[in-house]
């Protein structure tokens, strides 16, 4: 919610996470992906919109509307949105942080290195980083799968 345009270069594709505003205290540089790059152009527009009526915004996620267009949305606004948003998906009890450990269990199944994923996500111990990596029966299915690939392509050749 803090996060400022001066953070995000779209040239470059990136947004930088400045030290102290992250989980660990540390800053690190964040790469787009396609759906950040679709989102922040979105804000882009926003920010267009608003500037078109003669409210400048600094924040990348801002009011929009009444007095407050182009404040920074508060914690209890959008704590307020969140609510309702869970409630509309069906999933009344996921909570922001949950996203981290699907950012996590998705980095590791693409195949990224650990250390890599563990950069972005700002995990800096692997203790801590293997808490995330939550294994389901999906997963052991898949290592199955894959197991009796590599045996059975040994036993062809």
């Amino acid at each position: 919610m803090p996060l400022e345009w001066a953070q995000v270069d779209m040239q470059a594709g990136e947004v930088r996470l400045e030290p102290g505003a992250t989980k660990n205290e540390e800053g690190r540089v964040f790469p787009f992906t396609t759906e950040l790059c679709k989102i922040l152009e979105g804000q882009q527009q926003i920010a267009g919109e608003l500037r078109a009526r003669g409210i400048h915004t600094r924040f990348v996620f801002c009011h929009t509307v009444g007095k407050k267009a182009g404040q920074r949305i508060s914690l209890s606004a959008y704590a307020h949105q969140w609510w309702k948003a869970r409630v509309a998906a069906d999933c009344p009890t996921r909570i922001p942080h949950d996203f981290r450990r699907t950012a996590v269990r998705n980095l590791v199944r693409a195949g990224v290195p650990e250390r890599v994923a563990m950069l972005l996500t700002g995990h800096k111990t692997r203790a801590v980083f293997e808490r995330y990596t939550i294994v389901s029966s999906g997963d052991l299915k898949e290592a199955a799968r894959r197991l009796d690939q590599f045996v059975n392509d040994l036993v062809g050749n």
